[in-house]
């Protein structure tokens, strides 16, 4: 057999597990042995040798793993492993947990767990967390930063502005009749630029639905809250809610501390959230509140409805984020997000990265037809 077909086979010999050569006639090699089995043990639980019930296999396996596969692989099996083998009990042990690779998925899992972890375990799952958080917030803090501060500038425009402030593209165009040929230049006899206001323009309130289905947006949501009250411009508040409502305001300095007061897995009681948030709305002018739901509604959904109604009516500006996620809108309430768009108000699912995108314009008041909406 020449080579290219050879590892033409072998590769197929591991898409389709062992189960397709169940006499070892093609020959493997070491490594790609070490692949198989690993697959096998996950993809093929019911086959004996597999990852079983056994501590140490299960500590050996996530090893192995990290092994023949790059950390990208490594994240998908451990997820498949979570979900197909209910594999959560790993996350109960120290020695297990110390043993994966932490990613978002990994932390709305421990979150959901958070109440049952034992104190062994605690510390351990509050590092990895903390790992997850810090890196999403290297990611995700000078976009939306830069962002939010460039359209707090200009909201108030000057013609008066101070050196940095200057939006040149506005200045250009304005004085374009002030061309001087012989010197090739514009004289800028008009200056356009940004107001720089001290005091707090907006009032923004996250209004967060930790329900089991929400885990990954619930994690980039509290990262990004923390990074919004970092500004001073900002007055940031977020609230959780499930079957009971909890302000989370306090938590803010800290993501790690933020993301372990909530409580996933509850039910979803929009409305009691609603008649909350009423109360903590002082400025509607100057309010801008995300509703992060799959909107199916346990509670009463006429009466969520008219508090949504009131609240736009009062002039605070509702957006209805059906997902905070890199894995783009999984399942939501149909029914409920058209209604919400027959309201006029958006609902759309949003990526992390495009946050600060749809911040900016929620600031300016812009119209958000341009995002994904439903």
């Amino acid at each position: 057999m020449s080579k290219p077909k050879e590892e033409h086979l072998k590769k197929w010999r591991l898409i389709l597990g062992g189960k397709a050569d169940p006499d070892g006639e093609v020959d493997m090699g070491e490594e790609m042995r070490g692949m198989s089995n690993t697959l096998d043990a996950l993809y093929d639980s019911e086959k004996k040798g597999g990852l079983g019930a056994s501590a140490p296999n299960v500590n050996r396996w996530l090893g192995d793993i990290r092994r023949y596969f790059p950390s990208s692989v490594v994240q998908i099996m451990q997820r498949d492993a979570l979900d197909k083998l209910g594999l959560d009990r790993m996350l109960l042990e120290p020695e297990l947990l110390s043993s994966v690779v932490p990613d978002v998925h990994l932390v709305g899992t421990l979150l959901s767990l958070s109440k049952i972890l034992p104190d062994r375990s605690r510390e351990t799952a509050r590092e990895l967390v903390r790992q997850v958080t810090e890196e999403l917030e290297k990611r995700l803090r000078q976009p939306l930063l830069q962002a939010v501060r460039g359209s707090l500038h200009r909201a108030a425009r000057t013609r008066r502005p101070r050196p940095g402030d200057i939006d040149w593209k506005q200045t250009i165009h304005r004085n374009l009749k002030h061309y001087q040929p012989e010197y090739k230049s514009i004289i800028p006899v008009e200056l356009r630029g940004y107001a720089r206001r001290q005091h707090q323009l907006r009032h923004v309130v996250l209004l967060i639905d930790q329900s089991g289905s929400m885990a990954e947006s619930v994690v980039y949501a509290g990262v990004i809250s923390c990074i919004l009250a970092s500004l001073r411009s900002i007055r940031t508040q977020i609230i959780a809610f499930d079957t009971s409502v909890v302000d989370l305001t306090e938590h803010l300095p800290d993501p790690v501390d933020l993301l372990f007061a909530t409580q996933l897995g509850g039910g979803t009681d929009i409305n009691r959230a609603l008649t909350y948030t009423e109360g903590v709305v002082t400025s509607p002018q100057d309010t801008i509140m995300f509703l992060l739901s799959d909107l199916f509604e346990g509670g009463n959904p006429a009466e969520m409805f008219q508090r949504i109604a009131r609240l736009q009516a009062s002039g605070v500006q509702f957006i209805g984020l059906l997902a905070l996620s890199d894995e783009g809108v999984g399942s939501y309430d149909h029914a409920h997000a058209q209604q919400l768009a027959d309201m006029g108000i958006p609902a759309f699912a949003c990526t992390p990265d495009q946050f600060a995108e749809v911040m900016a314009a929620a600031i300016q008041k812009e119209s958000l037809s341009r995002f994904k909406t439903i």
